[in-house]
């Protein structure tokens, strides 16, 4: 089978296309063709060695296909049956082994690209909406990056939960698909002399003064201050990714003067802990996509070959929605030219 390794620590161009032997399950282990893997911020910092790892290894932890072959032990699943996975090492490949009990039955209903992309991201976003700081009706909520594909998908289901959504964005273009997912106001810093000062009094005259009641961040370093400042009094400011950076130490003194605020640095692992867990909030989204309540934006498709374009297009901010990789040599659908998910 082709895999594609990262040979080394660094750029996207240590990436590379490999042939390895097809792997065999093991016990309590599924083997699956994948339809498509996710790329997502964390492969790079994989990549990058922003996070420990051994190399060479093959890039990737999501996606979706169809089993296989089954390990000793497995009893709820069988070769035919198609499966979504968040956490399985080794998924920038034609064929992975994925841990049964990690492995999330998809519907007959959702086509499988769209279940690769709504697996990390619509698990998240459920995640964070819903249990993290659970938004209220009537709440105001800030979410940064919002035309990404959690940006998308985390709007749409705080406005459903009764929030006005404000989103900030990089471009005017990514502004209309924020605006289309649901926000009712739309920030694009790149026009913002000084993101710190200018961002929470936007934040803030929209709010009548009072700032929002969370912050969902997924950018890090670049927003932090910003985030902090468009907090009301006891509100939360969840950083849940560093795509400009990691955020450095800071005072935790200035939680009290800042409003007695609240700030939190989660992860999925925790909020999918059981199988129970990771089945319920899996349903919940399967349900929304296949009703058409939740759309799934795939913003750009590239062949496996071409991991290094995909990586160097998600980490220049060049994408929407998510980012896939698929098996095969078909022409890429990069940032130029994206394909628009179905909610099946």
């Amino acid at each position: 089978m082709r895999a594609i390794q990262a040979l080394q620590a660094g750029g996207p161009d240590v990436l590379e296309l490999v042939e390895l032997p097809t792997p065999v399950p093991g016990p309590g282990e599924l083997l699956v063709d994948v339809a498509a893997a996710g790329v997502n911020f964390i492969d790079t910092y994989r990549r990058a060695g922003v996070y420990p790892m051994e190399y060479p290894h093959v890039v990737g932890t999501e996606g979706a296909g169809v089993v296989t072959a089954v390990g000793p032990g497995v009893t709820d699943l069988e070769p035919g049956d198609h499966v979504a996975w968040t956490n399985a090492s080794g998924s920038y490949a034609e064929q992975v082994i994925v841990p049964a009990d990690v492995a999330i039955p998809v519907p007959e209903s959702i086509d499988l690209r769209v279940a690769a992309a709504v697996g990390l991201q619509g698990l998240t976003a459920h995640y964070l909406v819903t249990s993290t700081y659970p938004v209220q009706p009537g709440d105001d909520v800030l979410l940064h990056a919002g035309a990404g594909g959690v940006g998308l998908l985390a709007t749409q289901l705080a406005v459903r939960r009764g929030a006005r959504v404000i989103t900030t964005v990089s471009t005017d273009a990514k502004a209309g698909l924020s605006r289309a997912a649901g926000a009712s106001d739309v920030v694009n810093y790149a026009a913002l002399d000084d993101l710190t000062a200018e961002l929470p009094a936007i934040v803030r005259d929209l709010t009548g003064g009072q700032g929002v009641a969370v912050v969902y961040d997924s950018v890090g370093k670049d927003t932090f201050e910003a985030s902090l400042a468009s907090l009301r009094r006891r509100g939360m400011l969840v950083l849940f990714g560093g795509s400009s950076g990691q955020v450095p130490p800071f005072d935790l003194q200035r939680l009290n003067t800042g409003g007695s605020l609240f700030t939190t640095r989660p992860t999925l692992d925790d909020y999918t802990a059981t199988r129970a867990e990771l089945l319920d909030r899996a349903s919940e989204v399967y349900a929304l996509v296949a009703s058409g309540d939740l759309d799934v934006r795939i913003g750009a498709t590239f062949p496996l070959a071409r991991a290094a374009d995909a990586h160097r297009a998600l980490e220049g901010r060049a994408t929407t929605g998510k980012v896939l990789l698929v098996p095969g040599d078909e022409p890429a659908a990069g940032a130029t030219s994206p394909t628009p998910g179905v909610a099946s």
